[in-house]
């Protein structure tokens, strides 16, 4: 995938995620920075990053359960040493820090 490519699919990821956090109900709050960095913050003070890695064209999570990887599979973000999609996983890691059960689709 050309840096181009992976630019416009990441950048597609964070704005569907951006849409997803809106509605999802979660007390969380979050910004999207430059560069493709979108931070969220709980109110117990804990956070995730999700940022785009151009060199390594993956997406990439810190959660306080860990450190993730995403890359394209050529039809999802896929965890590079589990293979969970990216969705899924942040649905699971926003629940676990915001204390809600929480569905980001």
């Amino acid at each position: 995938m050309s840096e181009s490519e992976f630019i416009e699919r990441s950048d597609a990821a964070l704005a569907r995620l951006e849409a997803a956090l809106e509605s999802c109900g979660a007390d969380v709050d979050f910004e999207l920075k430059d560069g493709g960095v979108l931070e969220l913050e709980f109110g117990n003070g804990t956070k995730i990053i999700v940022n785009r890695h151009a060199a390594a064209r993956e997406i990439w999570v810190a959660a306080k359960s860990g450190g993730y990887h995403y890359r394209w599979d050529g039809a999802r973000w896929a965890d590079t040493r589990g293979g969970e999609e990216l969705f899924a996983a942040l649905s699971r890691h926003v629940s676990a820090q915001s204390g809600e059960a929480v569905t980001l689709t």
